[in-house]
């Protein structure tokens, strides 16, 4: 210090509390429970993890969970997979930065062109990256919106497209539930196989595109946001060729379909894309979850017209970052050299048939699905919707050593990691049927679940 300089004030020492001891006896979902906002739990049972290998989840007593869940299809490669690991702990140890707002590096611009490469498109296209799902929908519905200088976006009922933002005034699932529509979203009937109007299914089908004719034509129109297979809103397949059908009705008002592939895309289905079902090239693609395995990293793939603009409108500080674009590099390349698509549609196969092939004690109504995306719907006596059952059975299915969660009210949705074998698919749909029994005899309580109540 110089002559004539200003003493400085000496710095207080601040009283950091010891974050290492945990305390004696209270269990981790009690400390949970005292510490982590509700707000963001969604949970079905008292399940306390530790640690996951390949389709298993780890207790902390060391008690072992076959994963039917992989966290709601986020943590597609399974847990701890070495391509995961290994690209993570490669990017983290010289990190340029932690974001790619106001810099560029290899990974995130690698990522990009390996999305551009794999995603089926014409023309110039760009790449959004994000954090989730969420933000890659909500991005792509005001990209569309400021590109066209239309308003209106067009969903579906019962529909999942985000928990924030324009994306979850479009989700019908939030809607329904009482959340905020937003004022210029127009839902239509996503078309049931299973529970079909009075007229059968094909009726419903002409009848929805009926509807989205009418709607695209006013010419208010930004874009058609849809699942190619309804997730949350309960584990629905649309009838063969419908997207395509539902595709043309676009193309021939000029309105661009953004294809929400953020929870039944990448390799799930059985084939890389969802939408490649119907053979058809969406001009927006949106993914999320698995795309990250396990790390926040979502994706967007459209025109570069739609996307490019207005520069600086979607500005998270973290996205595109070196680790978990790193991942997603790896978790692409992954699908690919393992051929976990076609893993998915093999093992799928097996899981199904053996589903089918259990003692629902007459509380089936159907499995159905894709891939490693499928469906059990649960009824009751007369055939309706059970969503009790279904409460109890996942309950049940927790109880016995599986993770599975329901969706729509009334359907387990069972969607395992690709990396699931033959031999646990076997297991897990005899643990399910085992569960719905149990459930339908009594032996979990509405009373016992009441807690848990999820949905």
């Amino acid at each position: 210090m110089t002559a004539g300089s200003p003493t400085l004030p000496t710095r207080p020492t601040l009283p950091y509390p010891t974050l290492t001891t945990a305390p004696a006896g209270v269990s981790l979902y009690e400390r949970d429970a005292r510490a982590v906002a509700g707000i963001e739990k969604l949970r079905f049972f008292p399940i306390e993890v530790v640690s996951g290998h390949g389709s298993t989840l780890v207790t902390p007593d060391g008690s072992e969970l076959l994963d039917l869940s992989a966290t709601w299809t986020a943590c597609g490669l399974g847990h701890g997979h070495p391509a995961v690991a290994e690209a993570l702990a490669r990017a983290a140890v010289d990190a340029p930065g932690a974001g790619g707002l106001s810099a560029v590096h290899p990974a995130s611009v690698g990522l990009a062109e390996d999305l551009l490469a794999v995603v089926p498109g014409s023309g110039d296209r760009r790449v959004y990256l994000g954090h989730a799902g969420s933000d890659a929908n909500d991005v792509a519905i005001r990209a569309a919106r400021h590109a066209t200088g239309q308003r209106t976006v067009v969903a579906f009922e019962h529909s999942y497209h985000g928990g924030v933002g324009v994306a979850m005034g479009v989700s019908g699932v939030h809607v329904e539930a009482g959340a905020e529509a937003d004022p210029d979203a127009v839902f239509l009937p996503y078309p049931n196989p299973f529970r079909p109007g009075p007229e059968g299914i094909e009726a419903d089908v002409v009848a929805i595109l009926a509807a989205a004719d009418e709607a695209l034509a006013s010419g208010t129109v930004a874009c058609l946001l849809v699942e190619p297979m309804l997730s949350d809103g309960g584990m629905v397949v649309p009838p063969d060729g419908f997207l395509a059908r539902l595709h043309e009705v676009c193309r021939r008002h000029g309105v661009l379909m953004i294809c929400d592939e953020v929870k039944v895309g990448l390799g799930r289905p059985g084939l890389l894309h969802a939408f490649a079902h119907d053979g058809i090239e969406p001009e927006i693609v949106t993914f999320g979850k698995a795309l990250g395995g396990g790390l926040p990293l979502s994706a967007a793939v459209g025109p570069a017209d739609v996307l490019d603009g207005p520069v600086g409108s979607a500005l998270l500080t973290t996205a595109g970052n070196p680790l978990s674009t790193a991942v997603g590099r790896a978790v692409l390349a992954t699908l690919v050299a393992e051929e976990l698509p076609q893993r998915a549609a093999t093992v799928g196969a097996v899981l199904a048939e053996g589903l089918r092939a259990q003692d629902w004690a007459g509380r089936l109504g159907e499995v159905r699905g894709r891939g490693l995306m499928l469906g059990v719907e649960l009824v009751d006596a007369d055939g309706a919707p059970d969503p009790a059952l279904a409460a109890r059975t996942v309950y049940r299915a927790w109880q016995l050593g599986a993770v599975v969660h329901y969706v729509g009210g009334n359907t387990l949705e069972v969607t395992p990691p690709l990396v699931l074998t033959a031999e646990e698919a076997a297991r897990a749909a005899e643990i399910l049927g085992w569960a719905v029994r149990d459930a339908a005899a009594g032996v979990v309580t509405d009373e016992e679940v009441a807690p848990y109540a999820g949905w």
